[in-house]
């Protein structure tokens, strides 16, 4: 289920969060986790604008931070990305 995508990727983040070693960092990816997890328990979920926003300010931070945190990002994006595929529009 396209949730399910949802849920996992806040829980990669969280896991980039817990590896990040600034703290502007880990914070800012705290605060993306918990936008995911209310998106995938909302009534409706993102659309690709959203998630377009989401996906710029992972890439930034994995760029940053690289290492674990650039690994678990990218496991996140994956799993944005394989949402993005069930969103209608663009």
């Amino acid at each position: 289920m396209s949730r399910d995508e949802l849920e996992h990727a806040a829980e990669s983040i969280r896991q980039a969060a817990d590896a990040a070693s600034d703290d502007e960092a880990q914070d800012r990816l705290q605060n993306q986790a918990a936008t995911f997890d209310d998106y995938a328990h909302a009534d409706r979920g993102p659309d690709h604008g959203q998630l377009a926003r989401h996906e710029h300010i992972l890439n930034d931070i994995a760029d940053d931070e690289g290492g674990a945190v650039a690994s678990n990002l990218e496991d996140a994006l994956a799993s944005i990305g394989a949402f993005r595929e069930t969103v209608e529009g663009v």
